[in-house]
């Protein structure tokens, strides 16, 4: 379940934050009303408690697996509850490259999609590394509160074998 879960959540947070970092003010493919509505939903989404959000996505997670009870159904909102807090931290991960560095490979023709595997990537990767361990500490703890809602896994065992003992 986290693995599977750390992978999808990983992939739509990297290229979320990418969007973030590029498309805010002065960004290389500034686009300010695209920010605004990434910058919101992210916002919104990571304002709504865990347990919350897995009562409100259950009908949606019925439609995608056809139940949402178990662990193939705990994926959905275990990704719509990661993306948000990844894409975040990957976004400030990306923020702190240094601007000289984007203006310097800019002023030497870089196409946008090579600053953003040349510079931000490169220079952001210990940042990213750094980010993506504590979401995974955050997606062991999330894992847990699904399984102790009928998604198996580390919650289910703690509900079954401390709390109900």
């Amino acid at each position: 379940m986290v693995g599977v879960t750390a992978v999808i959540a990983g992939t739509l947070g990297v290229v979320l934050g990418i969007t973030l970092v590029v498309t805010e003010r002065n960004g290389i493919l500034e686009n300010q009303k695209l920010y605004d509505v990434l910058e919101k939903g992210v916002n919104a989404f990571r304002s709504v408690p865990f347990i919350i959000m897995l009562a409100l996505i259950a009908p949606i997670t019925r439609l995608i697996v056809g139940t949402s009870i178990g662990t193939t159904a705990a994926i959905v909102p275990l990704v719509v509850g990661t993306v948000p807090f990844y894409s975040r931290q990957v976004q400030n991960a990306l923020l702190e490259v240094d601007r000289g560095v984007i203006e310097a490979a800019e002023a030497m023709g870089s196409s946008p999609f090579e600053i953003i595997v040349r510079v931000y990537l490169k220079e952001g990767l210990p940042s990213i590394i750094r980010v993506s361990s504590v979401t995974i500490i955050n997606l062991i703890g999330l894992t847990a509160m699904a399984g102790a809602v009928g998604a198996g896994g580390l919650g289910n065992l703690a509900i079954a074998r401390g709390y109900n003992r």
